[in-house]
């Protein structure tokens, strides 16, 4: 099928490019001109059936609850429920009101994601089905829509279907159900501009800016105009006819411009204008940043400065709610991605994830590898025609994002498919040749046919063999093959962090090596032929609710401590009353030096000194450090000190109690104020520590919750800890005021935390 005829049942393409890929005015770092874009997230009504009769205007909706988008198909525990609880079609409702501005232009209704394929009708009348969950789509509803009140209805169809990416076999992680991302009525006029592509050329000699506009029914004596700004100051304009369905306007030469790095995440602004006959006809703008990003026979490279990649991989889904989660729950995963895990690459397995993310990225300085839909299985040339057209969707929607360095354009660990992986591969050049394509292929097929620029592989293999292509990039290891739990003892524990440890290790051997992306940053929820028995695939580094598990002190210790210093003992001084089983401590640090004490009746009794194990990782510039404490302190036992020394000076102190006792019940939310539109959140943390902040691993007590004011509870009520924490989120309603939430120990008292919900601008739709 020629993608720039492809059917509206699909969603609406003009050129090839999806004209609702970025029309979002509430992205980040995005802004559309006031009532171009109009959300449509609150006043849904939804129910988990789709009953006779039920997309005509006067169906009865009393039965039908109200929802705000991101909306989940199903509440669930965080673990131990059945998926085929959330897999079935519902409806969803929302009466809207098209403006009377709107009169003589065109209207979109433009979704960014609903699980798993999408049947919308407008005033009774079917305007299509689109497949896939992943992606952005849109309907146009020019001639559907009529002056006053509209309806519109969608049979959301949460099933796992064979016909479309993922499905059609096992896949190890869950999607579950809803209209989980946001939804927006796009008003624009009969010619528009539909997409934009800024791509920066020649960053590291003679900067230069390419701005290729997309207009759908453009036509000859219109101008596009377009202004290079830096925050609210032009820097820079340009303008060239319109030239067909793609125009391209240059910047031959530009001002001297800041790159984006890691350290500096410059952004800069392309303003377009559509001009005809001297009037502004529409104007959109993108976010982007100038770099220079390039995998080459000697590793990765950005802005021309060599750069190991040290990344973990990252699934969208959040405990209770699935996928269902705002804008700041998703700008938070890539804030502690950024700022408590210090890596610098995150893959967006195994599909293209939230806009919020990604525009955290850009924002923060976090490289992103972004694949298309799909685990190990192929399907038939229709169910292959949709994952070509995710490609499109995918690159489409995110080619402005300086934070994407590489795109994946396979299907993960899927056999070689010489046809199917030409396509996906020309496409994606086709559309943004600014960047390198990778398929992640499984660690024993090395010998798998090479299309892509970078061969990127899941290689879980010990020890890492050597790379068979000048560029290649591991995107998974350890994961599955070690699973652990925040309560496992010390010994998986310890094995967990090496097996991190020592794959960052081996890939810095090696130049040819790009660097590797661990399995996972987050556990995730599975079906029940994966995982632990529980729904839950426990590979994270930190645990389905962002909390830190031993490992992570690795990932977090890799950072230069002008920035911050890092003492992390990797793994829990409360198991056991003696190191019978735990021979040896690891310790993740930036410092140069460590001491460790013992709390005797005397005093504090030095019992090591240690310097990084350069004999255990020889190539990492933080090495961890190992503690014989068999040797050391035997079956003594009692508080512990770590002290962390660079040039010879106290830089940081840790102390963990050996008593054994639970002493303290911690309860902290990520913010402070909400914005009541109904859909913002916040996490609240809960744990139980010992006197000195720990984390003790086996409580597990029950929490009971109490929320007062114009809030909702995400989670189990009572909820029981495990391993020590658990957290729960609190869901501001559409009314200002006050929140509290109270939570009960039935041991250590009440803790509350109070937030502010700020009134929201209302929906004009």
């Amino acid at each position: 099928m020629d993608r720039r005829t492809f059917m509206q049942t699909t969603g609406t393409l003009v050129a090839g490019v999806a004209l609702g890929a970025r029309a979002f005015a509430a992205a980040d770092g995005f802004a559309a001109p006031a009532g171009r874009i109009l959300p449509m997230n609150r006043g849904w009504r939804f129910l988990p059936s789709v009953p006779a009769g039920s997309h005509a205007a006067n169906f009865d909706e009393t039965a039908m609850a109200r929802v705000t988008v991101p909306h989940t198909n199903k509440t669930l525990p965080w673990h131990n429920f059945d998926d085929k609880d959330y897999e079935f079609v519902s409806l969803y409702r929302r009466k809207f009101r098209v403006p009377a501005s709107a009169a003589g232009k065109r209207v979109f209704i433009d979704f960014e994601g609903a699980m798993t394929a999408t049947t919308a009708y407008v005033n009774g009348q079917r305007l299509g089905e689109y497949k896939g969950g992943y992606t952005p789509f849109s309907f146009e509803v020019t001639g559907q829509v009529k002056p006053g009140e509209n309806q519109l209805s969608l049979e959301v169809d949460a099933t796992e279907r064979a016909d479309i990416p993922p499905f059609g076999n096992v896949i190890d992680y869950l999607t579950f159900g809803g209209l989980y991302r946001e939804v927006a009525l796009r008003i624009v006029p009969q010619s528009f501009v539909a997409n934009i592509a800024v791509r920066p050329k020649s960053v590291l000699t003679k900067p230069a800016l390419d701005v290729v506009c997309f207009t759908d029914r453009g036509k000859t004596g219109q101008t596009l105009e377009v202004h290079l700004e830096d925050g609210s100051k032009v820097v820079a304009t340009a303008n060239a006819p319109v030239a067909g369905l793609e125009t391209k306007v240059s910047f031959a030469k530009l001002p001297k411009i800041t790159l984006w790095d890691l350290d500096r995440p410059k952004l800069y602004t392309v303003r377009v204008r559509l001009i005809e006959n001297g009037a502004v006809l529409d104007e959109d703008t993108r976010c982007f940043g100038f770099r220079h990003a390039e995998f080459t026979e000697n590793g990765f490279e950005l802005n021309g400065k060599p750069l190991k990649l040290r990344g973990l991989n990252r699934h969208q889904t959040f405990p209770f709610v699935g996928q269902a989660m705002a804008k700041r729950a998703q700008r938070r995963d890539a804030w502690i991605l950024k700022n408590e895990l210090h890596v610098n690459i995150v893959r967006t397995s195994h599909y293209p994830q939230s806009r919020h993310f990604l525009d955290a990225c850009d924002q923060l300085g976090l490289l992103v590898l972004e694949e298309i839909p799909g685990w190990q299985h192929i399907g038939d040339a229709a169910w292959k025609d949709i994952a070509v057209d995710n490609v499109e969707r995918m690159i489409t929607r995110d080619w402005n994002h300086p934070a994407i360095v590489l795109w994946g354009v396979r299907i993960n660990e899927s056999k070689d498919d010489h046809d199917f992986y030409t396509r996906t591969n020309a496409l994606a050049h086709s559309l943004d040749p600014t960047r390198q394509t990778g398929g992640i292929r499984t660690g024993d097929n090395y010998k798998s046919e090479f299309l892509e620029d970078v061969f990127t592989i899941n290689d879980f293999g010990w020890p890492l063999r050597a790379p068979s292509h000048p560029r290649q990039l591991n995107t998974e290891f350890c994961g599955h093959m070690f699973p652990t739990k925040p309560i496992d003892n010390n010994e998986r524990q310890t094995e967990h962090f090496i097996r991190h440890a020592r794959m960052h290790d081996a890939v810095l051997s090696d130049p040819h090596y790009s660097g590797a992306i661990g399995w996972c940053a987050f556990d995730y929820n599975t079906h029940n032929n994966f995982g632990s028995g529980d729904r839950i695939c426990y590979h994270g580094v930190m645990d389905i609710f962002r909390l830190p598990k031993p490992a992570a002190a690795f990932y977090r210790s890799q950072i230069a401590p002008e920035k911050e210093i890092v003492l992390e003992p990797a793994f829990h001084w409360a198991i056991g009353d003696s190191n019978e089983h735990f021979d040896t401590a690891m310790i993740a640090s930036n410092c140069e030096r460590v001491r460790l004490y013992l709390k005797r009746p005397e005093g504090w009794k030095q019992f090591a000194e240690v310097e990084p194990d350069r004999k255990q990782f020889p190539h990492l510039k933080y090495a961890p450090f190992t503690v014989d404490l068999k040797n050391t302190i035997g079956w003594d036992w009692g508080d512990l000190k770590i002290e962390g020394y660079i040039g010879g000076e106290l830089k940081a102190t840790r102390t963990l109690s050996g008593q054994g006792v639970d002493r303290e019940f911690v309860v902290t939310a990520d913010d402070t104020e909400l914005s009541a539109d109904g859909a913002d959140v916040t996490r609240v943390v809960l744990k139980v520590t010992d006197e000195f902040g720990n984390v003790r691993p086996f409580a597990n007590d029950a929490i009971v919750l109490k929320l007062a004011g114009p809030a909702d509870l995400i989670g189990d009520n009572p909820f029981a800890l495990f391993g020590g924490v658990g957290a729960v989120w609190i869901r501001a309603r559409d009314t200002a005021g006050t929140v509290t939430l109270t939570a009960t120990h039935p041991r250590l008292g009440t803790k509350t935390v109070t937030l502010k919900i700020a009134a929201a601008v209302p929906e004009s739709v």
